[in-house]
């Protein structure tokens, strides 16, 4: 798990998607990648026998990710302004505070997320898994045009 984990990272960040030129694919790589590490913590927390190593290894992953995807959204980058399809709202841009309140929280539910599945309790891993799911979803309400 941990070399798939390693290898998947070290993909996306040789791939395309982390050209300077292309944010708006870079981000969205990015992204997936998140969706992809909650998708696994989602049926690791369902499982009958969870693994307290595989969610940490995610946690971990997803934290390291949680610091990347940020530095994609140049202004411009908002849906409609772009060749690219995207999702992202001009709030990001014309609400910047409340933006960057938002990266900061998922941030640092993600860093929370990492701690507690590396020294806590079933209860505690899932109930800090589902404060970061909360982070997301209040982030993609505001800013995420669905």
């Amino acid at each position: 798990m941990k070399t798939t984990l390693m290898l998947s990272l070290c993909a996306l960040l040789a791939s395309p998607a982390f050209a300077a030129d292309d944010p708006v694919t870079a981000r969205q790589a990015i992204f997936k990648q998140f969706k992809k590490d909650a998708a696994a913590m989602g049926k690791l927390v369902k499982a009958d026998n969870f693994s307290k190593d595989e969610f940490s290894k995610l946690a971990m992953h997803l934290d390291a990710i949680a610091q990347q995807p940020w530095q994609h959204f140049p202004a411009g980058t908002a849906s409609g302004k772009t060749s690219h399809e995207t999702d992202a709202k001009a709030e990001i841009w014309s609400k910047s505070a409340d933006w960057n309140k938002a990266v900061d929280n998922f941030k640092t539910e993600t860093g929370k997320l990492k701690q507690v599945a590396a020294n806590g309790d079933t209860a505690s891993i899932k109930n800090q898994f589902g404060a970061v799911q909360k982070s997301c979803k209040s982030c993609h309400d505001a800013f995420r045009k669905d």
